[in-house]
């Protein structure tokens, strides 16, 4: 008789040393004990260790692992640092030599899988569709995205608020090929009060009723646009919030997906969706907390939502001349700012350099800058779902000697004019001689 048995495995750790067992009974004479890994749903059988009792010698076909063996009733396979790739069903098959006739040998096998398990490698929290316009005006989505890759299986990931686990309502996983972030719907940028004309915003014309409250008039730099140069300091920085507050406490919607990966891994992505209240969200501590059987604790990774303040900018060359290439650069903020904002420079009172009336971006370059951009004032407007700065800095451009001052001359005289004159003297001294 033959007899083959191999005892289950739990889920093991990439990593670790595994220990595959084969044990079998038989009072036959054994011919030979060979271990394989199974793969593409059993179609493919790859043999990974073979004893050849007639020879008395072991066949690893395993590289760079080592092998021991027990022949008296097992047969014992050791993989000392076990990948994922190493993961799915081992078999061990033991061959006898039939009584009746040596040249047949009888075959009998058992089965073991193997869970080879990954703890999750990165954790990220980011915001979807930033840096992105957003209404001041007008309640709108916002959704948090939490990235967990190199798992295996699918982590469990939960949000929490300012430490505290948040209860959100489930949504269904999007449809195939969908994105499986939630949608957020957000307007195209709307008119703030910095740039909508006084008699729309006393109006109440934004769709919104009316956004500003006789005891609370319209803050920014509306009033200073038409009269833009002097009154202005060389830096100004002013702040701006949305005007609406929710009273009610928001309503969490959360989704969970997973996306298997080429190495065997899972990716998971979650998202967290709410109606953003600035009033009571700016400085709020978000954290995406991910629970794993191959972690001994939970991964963390967290987000303070903070709106822009204190922008840095600076000007390079500091003492611009005619014709210098200059650029004007927004180095960063007093304070760490999330989500991403969106930079929009504009030239108070006038339109850039190139015509736009805006240019988007963090860097504003102002190519070959004329004598009459001298005095001109520049705003970065930078602004996420929380908030919005605006910084104004003057530019002043000196003259350039290198450069021909143009049609006049340094006492500002036509050219020719001094030629003339030195004419007009000689003839007049020649007419005083004749007389």
């Amino acid at each position: 008789y033959l007899t083959v048995s191999i005892e289950p495995l739990p889920p093991v750790v990439v990593g670790d040393a595994v220990t595959l067992k084969c044990n079998f009974k038989t009072d036959g004479k054994m011919r030979e004990i060979v271990w394989y890994r199974v793969t593409d749903g059993g179609t493919i059988k790859q043999k990974i260790f073979t004893f050849d009792a007639m020879f008395s010698t072991n066949f690893s076909q395993m590289e760079n692992y080592r092998k021991r063996e027990d022949l008296v009733y097992q047969s014992t396979v050791r993989l000392p640092e076990v990948r994922i790739s190493d993961n799915g069903p081992y078999e061990c098959h033991v061959g006898i030599y039939d009584r009746a006739t040596r040249e047949k040998v009888v075959l009998a096998s058992g089965n073991v899988f193997l869970n080879v398990m990954a703890p999750p490698t990165s954790i990220s929290v980011l915001a979807a569709d930033t840096p992105a316009p957003f209404s001041r005006y007008q309640a709108q989505n916002f959704t948090l995205v939490c990235v967990v890759s190199g798992g295996k299986p699918a982590p469990l990931v939960y949000f929490k608020r300012d430490g505290e686990p948040i209860e959100a309502t489930p949504l269904p996983e999007p449809l195939a090929g969908a994105s499986s972030w939630a949608p957020r719907n957000l307007l195209h940028r709307d008119l703030d009060d910095t740039k909508v004309p006084k008699s729309l915003a006393a109006d109440g014309e934004l769709g919104m009723g009316n956004p500003f409250p006789t005891a609370h008039p319209p803050r920014g730099l509306a009033a200073e646009r038409d009269s833009v140069t002097e009154s202005i300091p060389e830096t100004v920085v002013s702040r701006e919030f949305p005007r609406w507050v929710h009273m009610a406490e928001p309503i969490y919607y959360f989704r969970h997906t997973h996306a298997p990966v080429s190495d065997g891994t899972v990716e998971a992505r979650a998202t967290l969706t709410w109606t953003l209240n600035p009033q009571i969200d700016n400085e709020a501590l978000f954290s995406c907390e991910v629970k794993h059987p191959a972690l001994s604790m939970p991964m963390q990774s967290e987000v303070t939502l903070v709106a822009p303040k204190g922008p840095k900018i600076t000007m390079t060359p500091t003492r611009a001349r005619v014709g210098d290439t200059v650029r004007i650069l927004v180095q960063g903020f007093q304070n760490e700012v999330f989500p991403e904002p969106l930079f929009t420079w504009t030239r108070v009172g006038s339109r850039l350099l190139d015509g736009s009336a805006e240019h988007d971006g963090k860097e504003l370059v102002l190519e070959r800058v004329p004598a009459e951009l001298n005095g001109s004032m520049y705003r970065c407007t930078a602004q996420n779902p929380l908030g919005s700065t605006d910084t104004h800095t003057r530019l002043i451009v000196f003259e350039n000697p290198n450069i021909p001052r143009g049609p006049e001359d340094s006492n500002g005289s036509p050219p020719g004019h001094c030629g003339f004159r030195l004419v007009l003297a000689l003839t007049l001294t020649v007419i005083l001689e004749l007389t």
